[in-house]
């Protein structure tokens, strides 16, 4: 059962990661930037750590709506994206849009296992932490993917919006290279990466 698992979830991660990867992108990645100013709203009022919590679930809830553009809403015209299943960072809001319109098509919704918020000032913090998403495959069944996360927020023309956000794949067990042992092959490692790996804290 393990060995199935975890061969599902690399597959799952391969299969995602060549989505979005061609002519589509290939133009957005060459979009003009963007003309918006960068104004950073003023004031001296600390957000709640539950205020920016509150924030992945209004990104968790675009995701569900099936619109890339809901999605890409929620991002500050010069974000950066670096995603989990691309391997092109995401620079303008076509390239955002580019992303999501591929990873949409695999109805992800996110359980966060963990999250740190920290609160950087009035107008901005940053959440990191490990969220799991559920897939629909292709066939209709459902996986799940366990991923890092790095969202920096910034509260802009009365909005919070996401000026930085990171996510990738969690990685197969690099614990051998801390303690001295042989490097396994890959299947070895492979066979010993579940999902069940990620526990909530």
């Amino acid at each position: 059962m393990k060995r199935t698992r975890a061969t599902g979830v690399a597959l799952v991660a391969a299969a995602l990661l060549f989505n979005g990867s061609g002519v589509a992108y290939a133009a957005a990645m060459h979009a003009p930037p963007s003309a918006h100013p960068r104004v950073k709203e003023k004031s001296t009022h600390l957000p709640t750590k539950r205020q920016i919590a509150a924030l992945f679930h209004e990104w968790n809830a675009a995701l569900a709506t099936g619109d890339a553009n809901i999605v890409a809403d929620l991002y500050a015209p010069d974000a950066v994206l670096l995603p989990t299943a691309s391997p092109f960072i995401r620079t303008t809001r076509a390239g955002i849009v580019d992303y999501f319109e591929h990873f949409l098509q695999r109805e992800p919704q996110a359980v966060i296992q963990r999250q740190i918020i920290d609160i950087l000032g009035p107008t901005s913090a940053v959440n990191t932490g490990l969220y799991r998403f559920t897939l629909t495959m292709q066939d209709g069944s459902k996986t799940t993917l366990d991923a890092r996360f790095t969202f920096v927020y910034e509260r802009r023309w009365g909005k919070w919006l996401i000026i930085n956000h990171h996510s990738s794949v969690v990685p197969l067990d690099m614990g051998w290279m801390l303690s001295g042992r042989d490097r396994p092959d890959y299947q070895t490692r492979l066979n010993n990466h579940t999902t069940s790996r990620v526990q909530p804290q």
